[in-house]
């Protein structure tokens, strides 16, 4: 797991990047800027309970992978996740925050991931860990508000203007972000790599 000076304010970004990708990276880069962060840590998971892993290339190469992509010195690149055999984000906020007394985190996923995020084990549980950022993706910029969890939590979005106040505030706390948005997305790379 990368360090973090108390006080500190931390985003982070978890995902199969199967393979990671200039999107990913642009998310990495709006989330670092719009939310103000000391750092933003890459956290590249073993795999993703919800998809299947017949196609998931191995850790080490996603790992080796994103360092590429990730440049900003601010990116930690990390797969603590398979050395603390954590399958779940529940279970992965749960020790970040265990292990990172006084550091401010804030959850950053794709508007994409919104839609579906109702479906991963103990969401509540997320959604009440760390304050959410969502970050816009072609075809999301509307459709976000009417999943799950936008419609649970209503209550507890905050202006996108309010975003670099984020990190610091008691989740449920979440903002959706607009910004340039990249078409790309690993299935369609791994698609267009089968040829």
């Amino acid at each position: 797991m990368p360090h973090a000076e108390k006080g500190l304010t931390v985003g982070l970004f978890g995902g199969s990047f199967n393979p990671p990708h200039a999107g990913h990276a642009l998310v990495a880069e709006i989330a670092l800027r719009r939310l103000a962060l000391d750092q933003l840590w890459w956290m590249v998971t073993p795999g993703n309970p919800l998809k299947s892993t017949r196609e998931l290339a191995p850790l080490a190469e996603r790992l080796q992978l994103s360092e590429q992509i990730a440049r900003n010195p601010k990116i930690k690149v990390t797969a603590f996740e398979a050395a603390h055999h954590v399958r779940y984000t529940a279970d992965t906020l749960a020790l970040v925050k265990a292990r990172n007394p006084g550091v401010d985190f804030v959850w950053i996923m794709g508007a994409d991931s919104l839609r579906d995020f109702h479906r991963w084990q103990r969401w509540r549980e997320i959604v009440l860990t760390f304050p959410i950022a969502v970050i816009d993706r072609p075809g999301a910029t509307l459709s976000f508000l009417s999943s799950v969890v936008a419609k649970t939590f209503d209550y507890a979005r905050i202006d996108e203007g309010d975003a670099p106040l984020l990190a610091r505030m008691r989740a449920p706390a979440w903002t959706f972000i607009h910004g340039p948005r990249s078409s790309l997305s690993s299935s369609a790379i791994r698609k267009m790599a089968k040829g």
